[in-house]
């Protein structure tokens, strides 16, 4: 059996302006023509990432942080989070003044008409504010959340629902998915239906959702611009994605 690579998007594929470098397209044409397989493990929604995986001709992928997976263009998987348990944040959250935002497949919804964190946040993966609709969690299968506040408000949060955990993401805004869900449950998800086992697998990834993938791995692998933390569990550790650290870290590994 060959390997399979999966790519976190966000300081992994993308670089600092938010684009694939010329090296990492290259590297992953390189990959294919091997006869490697390749996916994406992101936190990103599916509907944010439709332009990114028609340019790679890539249509397997985890997202929501492993919470709704696609493979070969088959939702094979899906993990909502509790209904009651979003309701109870959500009115949480509500009364410290921090604003939420409720994703699925298909888009995202605001509690709040505007929140200059909610702007901020999703600016820096260049999309818009999301449109109020205050009851869209309660109609719709939700799989991630996003929680608007700054990192010393975390504690108001953190292990005070039994089926939610938070993954911090940017200083205002926290990941909000169904506890013990991760990019490795996800990647599991994939493999099993390709017949590939955790020691075929190469993980890249940079942050703290990326963790869980980086330490089930057969390989994982930290780009330079990665957070410390997750690079002290990283198999390799390559340079910077914005000095061709995916193509680095191919080449190296002797994946191309």
């Amino acid at each position: 059996m060959g390997k399979i690579c999966f790519f976190d998007i966000d300081g992994t594929l993308l670089d600092s302006e938010k684009k694939i470098p010329q090296s990492t397209k290259e590297a992953l044409r390189l990959l294919k023509k091997n006869g490697t397989y390749i996916a994406i493990a992101t936190g990103r929604a599916p509907f944010m990432i439709k332009g990114l995986l028609k340019e790679l001709e890539i249509d397997s992928y985890v997202s929501f942080n492993g919470q709704y997976v696609v493979f070969e263009g088959e939702v094979i998987y899906r993990n909502p989070l509790s209904r009651e348990q979003l309701t109870r944040l959500e009115m949480d959250s509500g009364q410290h003044g921090h604003s939420m935002v409720f994703m699925n497949d298909m888009t995202m919804k605001a509690n709040v008409k505007h929140d200059p964190y909610i702007e901020e946040s999703l600016g820096t993966l260049h999309f818009p504010h999301p449109e109020l609709d205050p009851v869209y969690y309660k109609e719709q299968d939700i799989y991630q959340g996003l929680l608007f506040c700054e990192e010393h408000e975390t504690a108001l949060y953190e292990g005070k629902y039994p089926d939610i955990q938070f993954i911090r993401w940017h200083p205002y805004s926290m990941d909000v998915v169904p506890l013990g869900g991760s990019k490795a449950k996800g990647i599991e998800q994939v493999i099993k239906r390709k017949g590939f086992t955790m020691d075929d697998v190469y993980a890249f990834g940079d942050a703290l959702n990326d963790m869980e993938m980086i330490q089930a791995a057969g390989c994982g692998v930290v780009m330079g611009n990665g957070v410390q933390q997750v690079k002290e569990h990283a198999d390799f550790v390559t340079k910077s994605v914005d000095d061709d650290g995916i193509y680095y870290a191919l080449k190296q590994l002797k994946l191309i």
